[in-house]
């Protein structure tokens, strides 16, 4: 005896000469869920528009810098995490500093074609006559997505510079998830 699934599955529709299987309609419906994005899908940069540059030249609270990703593949795919961000130092004396993530918990974001995601860094600006050894200034923006090993190369283009906690447990500049 054969089962109830068993019987759908082998039931066939005579339709005008032409055999069709019947299948049911949770299976004909059922679309395959997006990727995660791959550098390679992406373009990446800072956001540069009037209200989306930090205040470098304040020094007395944190300022945000927001960098997007758009989705230039032919497919949806997601983003979820946070983005590595390495800042290359224009002195001497700064090196590359890896800034840490902050508390926030990441969401899974879906992007069609031609979508634009962004995250922020929180950034402690510090005055110009801060001692050499306490300020790192700003270069370079090694940008990884979430879930990648390519990066992208940034140029900072905003100035100023930022209080050097790169040794810090929790300095005043990080990394937020993306979307956030």
């Amino acid at each position: 005896m054969k089962s109830k699934l068993t019987a759908v599955a082998l039931a066939t529709v005579v339709v005008a000469g032409t055999a069709a299987a019947a299948v049911p309609a949770s299976a004909a419906t059922a679309k395959v869920a997006p990727t995660r994005c791959h550098t390679a899908d992406l373009k990446a940069g800072f956001a540069t528009g009037e209200d989306a540059k930090p205040e470098m030249d304040q020094t007395k609270k944190q300022t945000q810098a927001f960098i997007w990703f758009t989705n230039q593949s032919k497919r949806t795919c997601t983003l979820s995490g946070f983005a590595g961000v390495d800042m290359i130092g224009a002195q001497k004396t700064d090196s590359t500093w890896s800034l840490v993530r902050s508390a926030k918990k990441p969401q899974k974001i879906v992007l069609e074609y031609g979508d634009t995601v962004d995250f922020s860094i929180n950034l402690l600006p510090v005055a110009k006559s801060t001692p050499q050894k306490q300020k790192f200034v700003p270069a370079k923006f090694l940008v990884t997505p979430p879930n990648e090993t390519k990066h992208f190369t940034l140029k900072w283009p905003f100035g100023g510079q930022i209080l050097k906690q790169d040794g810090a447990t929790h300095p005043g500049t990080y990394v937020n998830p993306v979307g956030l």
